[in-house]
């Protein structure tokens, strides 16, 4: 059915190269036939509970006087980023699990790479400065004041943030300003950047560099810089005489720490593995995973195991109910 629609109507004729791609066809999860539906019901229930809890936790670090520390100040920003981040995913996805011929034009591809791209990249360097504000309430007790006063907590953030348009903008025009001639079916459920890359009828050299350079500036290096704040904490804790003192170190870390290996361990299962290896189905599957499922993951984690976000959302449960 798919080959049949992409030699009709889905193309323009182009003078010299054949036909021009005017439309993506989605392909993602078109296979599964009758179980699309239980898939719709399942991804946005999870979505709703990723806005919700993500929201709750706004709401209350914004309200609450106890949570206006760097902590929970990018905590609430890591929440916004990750109402943005599925929104950019999920909306279409589930309006594609509905549509018999699932479609998206070239610009609205590009729109949606941009922002997963931009959110993407903005996650892994919050992530980077939630890790260096623990490092420095443990390893610089003393100084954690002057090293982490508003002004340098703002500009952590707003440099999430510009690395994250610039990554996006670039990786995204490096590939759209590339040639679409011939296949038009995109092997994924949404815009990634590699799927599409594969469509393109020009040499993907600078595109494929493109994509390495993001991922060495703005995945790898804040990994390793993570990696290295969480060893210099572990000396730390390792130092302290008493235990109840290493536990309660410890407890202030373990949330950040499972995020970091939720988004990292799957996203780096997905992009580093050797493509010779690449299994769609596997891609789309880890791919659903930290694009869907860990955004759900992270309200529930920050609060179940945070006494002081449970304390302030009792506070609050109090005095309007």
């Amino acid at each position: 059915f798919y080959a049949h629609r992409t030699q009709g109507s889905l193309r323009d004729m182009d003078d010299d190269n054949g036909t021009t791609v005017t439309e993506f066809i989605l392909l993602g999860f078109s296979h599964l036939g009758t179980y699309k539906l239980p898939l719709f019901w399942g991804v946005l229930f999870v979505y709703l509970v990723t806005l919700l809890g993500n929201s709750l936790i706004i709401t209350v670090t914004l309200l609450d006087s106890a949570l206006s520390t760097p902590m929970y100040f990018f905590l609430r920003h890591l929440s916004m980023i990750e109402i943005f981040y599925t929104t950019t995913i999920v909306p279409r996805m589930l309006s594609d699990l509905l549509s018999s011929h699932p479609v998206i034009s070239p610009a609205d591809c590009f729109t949606q790479m941009y922002f997963f791209i931009l959110f993407g990249i903005a996650e892994c360097c919050l992530l980077t400065a939630m890790a260096y504000d623990r490092f420095a309430a443990i390893c610089q007790p003393l100084h954690y004041a002057t090293l982490m006063n508003r002004q340098v907590c703002v500009g952590m953030v707003g440099a999430s943030y510009l690395m994250g348009i610039t990554s996006g903008t670039t990786d995204a025009l490096l590939i759209f300003t590339l040639p679409f001639h011939g296949s038009n079916i995109v092997h994924h459920f949404f815009c990634d950047n590699l799927p599409v890359l594969k469509l393109t009828s020009a040499d993907t050299f600078w595109g494929e560099v493109g994509n390495v350079v993001i991922t060495l500036l703005f995945i790898i290096t804040p990994f390793a810089l993570i990696l290295f704040s969480y060893v210099r904490i572990l000396i730390t804790i390792l130092g302290l005489a008493s235990a109840q003192g290493r536990q309660k170190v410890f407890s202030t870390c373990s949330s950040h720490l499972m995020v970091v290996t939720l988004f990292y361990g799957s996203a780096s299962i997905a992009y580093m593995r050797p493509r010779a290896n690449a299994n769609q189905d596997m891609d789309q599957i880890l791919s659903l995973f930290y694009t869907v499922v860990i955004p759900m993951f992270n309200p529930f984690i920050y609060t179940l195991r945070n006494k002081e976000v449970m304390g302030a959302l009792r506070r609050k449960i109090t005095k309007y109910l």
